[in-house]
């Protein structure tokens, strides 16, 4: 017999002589106690063992009772030892003091898994704020979590505490990764109205407001120096009422700038056609194109302007802000089908890509909108350019992407536009230096958008009145004494002293000398100036 089969066989041995040993020990006690109280066998074994259960349970209790005095306890129910084992790692502060636990963070952080079992959110690091719309909590994530580990949990956080993942906005906090800023609505974004903001609101608010958030601030962009904006959503979403809210807040409050709008819709934006140096209600690429080659000119003149002054060691020129904002700018980039048509398309798509690389620089900014946000309707080549964009409601995550960018969701605390409403216009996800914002647009009355059009006119008339005498207001004058509202560039020339009778020259030799480039009758026919062509480059700025 091996050794280790010898060795089992002698435990075994021994484990069963002193279960007997035992056996003997406890018939003898029972039996000394049973002829000593005069009681039958069953009764004797019963109240040995009762008794024996009460001694047990009062040494428990009272040791219990010493460890709870010592740890500052007393009179607080006991945790099981499980919950014990799990709470004491993290309950331990520094130097070993106690922490006690956020209670409501701490669950809902663990039921949804962004921290352990034996990991608590600090009570003493916790701020909550309560707000008219909900509550915002400010806290400290254990030292293995970051912000990122809530961002990819939100919807089960949103499900803990029993509202929709719209009613949680996270925010990023950039002097510690660990903090996090969570904000929880009592009801679904945006279910009651809210009031439109005053002019006073709007021209001192820190930038230029697109809409309120979820809280009922003003929410919005910086600027729109040195950056441009892509506006996408579904058909009857709210784009046009958004976008008619933004140009209202530009003509009160961003200051003085020249705006070239074209009207895709055909009638969206013709209430703020007198604002305009240029206004143009079309749905063809053609005249989106003749636009870009504009601007595209005016940018290159700008960069000459700068290389000169650094040239020249002289401060570089301050330029009148441009802003050009296009409606379904999705029609201008589709073609036929047709060769020539994929070239134009082609043509066209590199042109605006272009203008909008270019023009960052140079004082000119796009706005471009469109309710076709699927990967073929704007090429990506264009839509990279962009800094902010703005989703309203779509119909799929990968249709967002288009839009936000195919890491949007990557980012910290995305929010998905296909979970909006779509019932509740003017809503969508603004995506700004690699936050996420949930706005409303403004929806003004046409009464107030109306005033606010004349005032700016009336600003822009002015302005004309008190400018120098120059070609443009000889122009201008002719125009008005004849009343017509476009003239001819072969009239318009005599009338200005220029002698050529070459009709290439003499349009470039006008041109230059209105610093306005010509455009064509409403026949299409006849190259000339309009007349609020050249009222809009009078009052712009250099």
């Amino acid at each position: 017999m091996s050794k280790k089969k010898q060795q089992v066989s002698e435990d075994l041995y021994g484990q069963t002589a002193g279960a007997i040993g035992a056996l003997v020990v406890v018939f003898a006690i029972l039996g000394a106690i049973k002829d000593k109280l005069g009681l039958s066998m069953p009764v004797t074994v019963l109240l040995t063992v009762g008794v024996m259960v009460l001694i047990g349970w009062g040494a428990w209790k009272l040791r219990y009772r010493i460890l709870a005095a010592l740890a500052g306890t007393a009179g607080k129910p006991a945790a099981t030892t499980t919950a014990l084992k799990q709470e004491a790692p993290a309950a331990a502060g520094a130097g070993g003091d106690q922490v006690a636990p956020h209670p409501e963070l701490t669950e809902a952080l663990r039921t949804a898994g962004v921290i352990g079992r034996d990991e608590i959110i600090r009570a003493d690091e916790v701020t909550v704020t309560s707000l008219a719309t909900g509550k915002r909590y400010d806290f400290l994530l254990p030292k293995t979590k970051t912000v990122k580990d809530v961002g990819h949990k939100l919807a089960n956080i949103a499900g803990w505490f029993g509202v929709s993942r719209l009613q949680l906005q996270l925010e990023r906090s950039f002097d510690n990764e660990r903090r996090v800023l969570l904000l929880r609505l009592d009801q679904a974004p945006f279910s009651t109205a809210l009031p439109l903001p005053t002019r006073h609101e709007i021209t001192t608010f820190a930038g230029v407001p697109l809409g309120h958030d979820v809280t009922g601030r003003l929410a919005g962009v910086e600027t729109f120096d040195k950056a441009s904006m892509l506006v996408a959503g579904m058909s009857q979403t709210g784009k046009t009422t958004l976008i008619n809210g933004l140009i209202t807040c530009l003509l009160i409050g961003y200051g003085e700038f020249d705006m070239y709008l074209l009207d895709g819709k055909i009638c969206g934006l013709i209430t703020f056609e007198k604002n305009c140096v240029r206004y143009e209600a079309s749905d063809k690429p053609d005249v989106f194109e003749d636009i870009v080659d504009e601007l595209t000119a005016t940018g290159m003149g700008r960069y000459r302007q700068k290389q000169e002054a650094l040239r020249n060691r002289e401060p570089s020129p301050k330029f009148k802000p441009v802003i050009f904002i296009a409606d379904e700018v999705a029609n201008f980039f589709a073609d036929d089908g047709t060769p020539k048509g994929k070239e134009k398309a082609g043509r066209i798509s590199e042109k605006a890509r272009k203008l909008v690389a270019m023009s960052l620089e140079s004082g000119i900014s796009c706005i471009w909108l469109t309710q076709r946000p699927d990967k073929d309707a704007i090429p990506t080549n264009v839509r990279s350019q962009f800094q902010y964009r703005l989703c309203l409601y779509v119909d799929s995550e990968g249709t967002a992407k288009v839009v936000l960018g195919d890491t949007y969701f990557e980012t910290v605390g995305p929010i998905n536009p296909a979970l909006l409403n779509p019932k509740i216009k003017g809503q969508g996800v603004l995506f700004s230096h690699g936050e996420s914002t949930l706005i409303r647009g403004f929806d003004f009355d046409n009464e107030f958008m109306w005033n606010v059009v004349d005032e700016a006119h009336g600003r822009q008339q002015q302005k004309l009145a008190q400018a120098p005498a120059s070609p443009l207001t000889q122009a201008i004058d002719l125009m008005r004494r004849q009343g017509v509202d476009f003239i001819p560039t072969a009239d318009l020339a005599p009338a200005l002293g220029i002698t050529e009778t070459r009709h290439g020259e003499r349009g470039k030799q006008l041109s230059k000398m209105l610093g306005v480039t010509s455009s064509k009758d409403e026949k299409s026919v006849v190259r000339g100036y309009w007349i609020n062509d050249l009222i809009a480059a009078a009052t712009s700025g250099p």
